[in-house]
């Protein structure tokens, strides 16, 4: 959640920080406000409200003209989107912007205001500004050492940039769990929370882990522990450019990931399919993956979904048991886990604090802990024991696109390398399964040629109060994505339910008009779910369907059709969600709703 960018060089710091902001908006858009060292002092301007209203505030009071500054975009968490709740927040001596949440903030507010402090905001970060205040009026012997006093006196998690009005020259960056790099320029030096912000102007980075404190001035960068021993550090460089990063002509950035979906699938399957065979480039043996006894997957929202799915390959392929978990409910169950058991961790981001927080359970336990992530050197993928990265490249949408699909399609390649060493898949099984996998993308490519029909079903469906998808085995699983994708960017209320539970209750919701996306694309269980959609339709459903090319007549009990090119019923995950994506695009373009950045929602949840 939020976003942070501070600057220190030789230019005029607004516009840069502004820039960096919009890269990050995706984070979080409650509000979002900037602090600019401006003739000595220290300026802060922060407005509720999208980015665009921080501009107009800064148009009317005039920009800032100095050459160190930070900036913060807000997801809200303690405190009401406001203009006194935005970050930065001050003390007397600092600025302070925060991603995280700090646990222990009452406790120390009340210390706080026992010593004289007062407080403006609802915000658990102005504790941490006045915290900086109290040590550097309280025996630190200067900002760094206020700085080392301050964070060993907080619980919780922070990534954070700090400005003092004693260092016009300086900034600090530093972060325990929630996400910060250091970006590496010529006379100029960056923090942000993740590379997008940056690269306009460098690739380089440094990537700070728990509690590292990095002092940037323009001359350079040192970083140190809280002792203030110095560390180093790798200097890392982004492998995509900002046009990557940029919409490309397209209307928003969700449409664009949708149709850089084939491509995003080939960079992530094709590296690992070498002359039929599956290289996963890990470090586990295949005695080791056959020796697994039990499978985990854990993970939130979307990566989730995905793992459903490798729940039905891996079981179906290899025969061995898998539960799905959603991250945060993994630790309170009190999971049984084994040395024996693999525990699959799937984030896009690699940063998600639940997900996070269940592998670190994983691995307390001497589970073997795998993850699937798209951002090369985030936590999860440097504390995991082994790592497969998706290659997806950035994604910028809040809804996620085409990391979903990658991680299908890592889903289908470790569920083919499992099969091969537990010896429940053939090799020429999986040799035709491989080259049904390699052909996808083009598959896809022909899907999304189908745009327009897709947008035309949306204009029937867009007014819709409620909806509900309904579907068997692997068209259940993806029924869920579909549901998640239409409720979060459009605010159509939708569930998603397995079509054989409709009469255990949820038939009673039906009634006239109401829509029905049943996907029917398992062969074997064609006629069972058929006869659930009549069910809904003898209620009055409006029943949009999607099958595959040549079905035949469904006139009978579907208003609409959506068919997709003939497929393994195997890999019907892939070819499904395409048109769901873009029925749900479509929707929520048609209800008039900021597509890219749906209400109340951020891309990358790093709190709890």
């Amino acid at each position: 959640m939020c976003g942070i960018v501070g600057y220190v060089g030789r230019e005029n710091c607004a516009d840069l920080l502004i820039d960096g902001l919009s890269k990050l908006e995706y984070r979080g858009y409650d509000s979002a406000g900037v602090a600019i060292f401006d003739e000595g002092a220290i300026r802060v301007v922060k407005a509720q409200g999208r980015l665009a209203c921080l501009e107009e505030k800064l148009k009317s009071q005039g920009w800032p003209t100095g050459h160190c500054g930070i900036g913060h975009t807000r997801w809200a968490t303690h405190g009401v989107p406001s203009d006194v709740n935005s970050h930065p927040h001050c003390g007397k001596h600092t600025a302070v912007v925060h991603n995280g949440i700090i646990e222990n903030y009452i406790e120390i507010k009340e210390f706080l205001l026992g010593k004289g402090y007062t407080f403006q905001s609802q915000t658990d970060t102005e504790t941490v500004a006045k915290l900086l205040d109290y040590h550097l009026e309280n025996g630190a012997k200067d900002e760094f050492d206020a700085i080392s006093r301050t964070l060993r006196q907080v619980r919780g998690s922070y990534a954070l940039g700090i400005l003092f009005d004693s260092c016009p020259d300086k900034l600090f960056g530093v972060r325990k769990e929630s996400p910060l790099i250091v970006g590496l320029g010529e006379g100029e030096n960056f923090i942000a929370s993740d590379v997008p912000a940056i690269l306009k102007h460098t690739r380089n980075y440094y990537l700070l882990e728990e509690n590292e404190v990095a002092t940037l001035t323009a001359e350079g960068v040192t970083i140190t522990d809280l002792d203030g021993a110095p560390i180093e550090k790798e200097v890392l460089t982004a492998t995509w450019d900002i046009e990557a990063a940029e919409k490309g002509g397209y209307p928003h950035f969700m449409l664009k990931e949708i149709f850089e979906q084939p491509s995003a699938f080939s960079n992530t399957v094709s590296p690992r399919l070498r002359d039929g065979k599956i290289d996963l480039g890990i470090e586990l043996t295949d005695e080791q993956l056959k020796n697994f006894k039990q499978i985990h997957i854990v993970a939130c929202g979307t990566a989730m979904h995905a793992g459903i799915v490798g729940r039905y390959l891996i079981e179906k392929l290899a025969r061995i048991p898998v539960n799905v978990d959603v991250a945060s409910e993994f630790r309170y169950r009190d999971p049984i886990l084994n040395k024996e058991d693999l525990v699959i961790i799937i984030s896009q981001s690699g940063e998600t604090a639940d997900t996070l927080a269940a592998m670190r359970l994983a691995k307390k336990h001497g589970a073997h802990t795998l993850a699937v992530v798209n951002v090369v050197g985030s936590s999860i993928a440097r504390e995991a024991d082994s790592v497969l990265y998706t290659w997806a490249g950035p994604e910028i949408a809040v809804a996620s696109t085409k990391a979903y699909t990658v991680q299908l399609s890592v889903m289908y390649l470790l569920a083919f390398k499992l099969g091969l060493c537990k010896g429940t898949l053939s090799q020429a099984d999986a040799v035709a399964l491989i080259d049904e996998l390699a052909g996808i993308p083009v598959q896809l490519q022909s899907i999304l040629g189908h745009a327009e029909e897709y947008k035309a079903i949306a204009e029937k469906y867009c007014h819709a109060e409620d909806m509900f998808f309904i579907g068997r085995g692997l068209d259940y699983a993806l029924s869920q994505e579909g549901s998640l994708k239409l409720k979060e960017i459009s605010y159509i209320h939708s569930e998603a339910y397995a079509a054989g539970e409709l009469k255990h209750g949820t038939i009673s919701l039906i009634t006239d008009g109401v829509p029905v996306i049943a996907l029917a694309t398992q062969q074997r269980l064609c006629e069972k779910m058929v006869s659930n959609i009549k069910e809904v339709k003898a209620r009055g459903a409006d029943v949009l369907f999607i099958c595959y090319e040549g079905y035949g007549d469904c006139s009978e009990f579907a208003d609409s059709v959506i068919a997709l090119p003939q497929s393994n019923d195997l890999f019907a995950p892939l070819l499904s969600i395409i048109p769901m994506q873009l029925f749900a695009y479509y929707v929520a373009l048609l209800k008039g709703c900021d597509v890219d950045k749906p209400r109340n929602l951020a891309k990358s949840v790093t709190v709890e």
